[in-house]
């Protein structure tokens, strides 16, 4: 698709959505919706740009089509190492979120293991899952990922809930498909999406089994709700004005599963709770893998904003800036680094999808959730504290003050005010949109979950060993 087709395309979408109370007809035009749709619509642009097609454009393994990678499986290390590559060259011109690594990774974490549902159980939610995989090719669609359940209290299992429907499950079934109840939390631009693509959001024993369940939906199917959640900045993307990246933000939605049929060449799970634990697994390492190119693009918008304050204040050549600086970039590489190093250890499964190196992958995302933000402290010193309380543009351009600003904001000889003011106002948008600084620390799980994986996947007796060799300690010596 073009961008114009992308926007089209939403035109023939009619989700229940609710935006502060109201129920909004068309929520791409929103202007708390817009900003970010519009981010998708870029990624569209991009592909169709010879630059960005290199990164955003593949083969399909199942048809030999040139198709999005947003919705292809992972069929080689290559691919996996591309996806890095192409989520950071994306970020860099947006700035901030884009959705579509969610549904891309879910897309592959299902593929897995439905493959290995199938063998077990005779079932045949592989097929599903690539007839799917097809149609979303065919036309290019955009998809969502729904993983994260409200919980309730967390410390209760899903069949343990007093309210049942705590966590999103199975309620009604027949020959036609199934009926389920629930709600996803912290849902990335559904409303920027074509179709969601719902997993488990943790592991599942006998008892939870109505909770075991995976399937595509369409964004406006009857009886899905969706709920804008609010942010940080918000009065000034309803104002349209005081935006220092005036064309992309991002938004999260509440979306709630109220009696929504799902027919069952869309379900890829229902009740074989043993594979619910794995999906999430895999989801968590292919999206803390992909974290890595996408936060590491946004961290090159940081360091450029950072450079620039330090220009436009006259400060370029102030060691201790220079430092942060390095100190910024290191923190951007590494978490960069550690996301294609995954990519290089990638291994096949049975299924034919490579998977990333969980350690790798997890070490990225924890880097990010602590050292990014050091990176966005770094940028706020480096510019100062003029990204906190300028006067807004209605004042800047007031015949009668206006000037009087424009003279008292002005920085070195050859900048702007104006300029001046719009990097400022970049600077405060990376620093203080909450939607994008609690992503870092909480986006694809919490920093637990990746300490977790680590050690799951580490093998600490063999490091033991190493350390028993070189201190000449030998197994089965009596102990004085």
């Amino acid at each position: 698709m073009t961008k114009s087709q992308y926007y089209k395309s939403l035109e023939k979408l009619h989700p229940a959505a609710y935006v502060l109370g109201q129920r909004v007809e068309n929520p791409y035009e929103h202007p708390l919706i817009k900003h970010m749709v519009a981010g998708v619509a870029r990624s569209y642009e991009l592909a169709n740009d010879p630059e960005g097609k290199k990164y955003i454009v593949a083969r399909s393994g199942q048809t030999g089509d040139e198709v999005s990678r947003f919705v292809k499986f992972y069929d080689s290390a290559e691919d996996l190492l591309t996806k890095v590559k192409m989520l950071r060259f994306i970020a860099q011109r947006i700035g901030t979120c884009f959705m579509r690594c969610t549904g891309m990774d879910a897309i592959n974490a299902i593929g897995v293991e439905v493959y290995n549902c199938d063998r077990k159980h005779g079932t045949n939610y592989a097929e599903r899952l690539s007839n799917f995989v097809k149609h979303v090719q065919k036309n290019d669609f955009a998809v969502f990922s729904g993983v994260t359940d409200v919980k309730g209290d967390r410390s209760l299992r899903p069949s343990e809930q007093k309210d049942p429907d705590l966590y999103l499950r199975v309620v009604a079934k027949d020959s036609e498909g199934i009926v389920v109840k629930g709600a996803k939390i912290h849902q990335t631009g559904s409303l920027c999406a074509h179709w969601g693509l719902v997993v488990p959001t943790r592991e599942m024993l006998a008892a939870d089994k109505d909770y075991a369940v995976c399937f595509a939906v369409p964004v406006d199917a009857e009886g899905m709700i969706h709920v804008y959640g609010r942010g940080t900045l918000e009065a000034r993307e309803l104002e349209n004005t005081d935006m220092g990246n005036k064309e992309y933000s991002k938004f999260a939605n509440i979306v709630i599963f109220k009696d929504v049929f799902v027919p069952w060449e869309r379900v890829f799970l229902r009740g074989e709770y043993e594979y619910a634990g794995p999906i999430v697994r895999h989801f968590g390492n292919f999206h803390r893998h992909s974290h890595g190119g996408c936060k590491s693009g946004v961290g090159d918008v940081l360091i450029g904003a950072a450079a620039l304050a330090a220009e436009y204040n006259g400060l370029m050549k102030v060691s201790h800036i220079n430092n942060k600086l390095a100190e910024m970039l290191k923190t951007t590489e590494a978490i960069y680094g550690c996301s294609i190093a995954a990519s290089v250890e990638a291994k096949p499964t049975e299924s034919g999808i490579y998977t990333v190196d969980p350690v790798l992958s997890n070490i990225s995302k924890l880097y990010e959730g602590k050292e990014l933000h050091e990176a966005i402290r770094m940028m706020i010193e480096i510019a100062g504290g003029m990204a906190t309380d300028l006067p807004s543009d209605k004042d800047m351009a007031h015949p009668e003050i206006g000037p009087l600003l424009k003279k008292y904001l002005k920085g070195p000889e050859g900048v702007s005010t104006e300029d001046r003011v719009r990097l400022f106002r970049l600077v405060e948008k990376l620093a203080f949109e909450s939607r994008d600084i609690v992503s870092n620390i909480h986006g694809a799980g919490s920093p637990e979950t990746h300490r977790l994986t680590i050690l799951r996947h580490t093998d600490i007796n063999a490091k033991k060993d190493l350390a028993k060799s070189l201190a000449g300690i030998k197994e089965g010596r009596e102990r004085q």
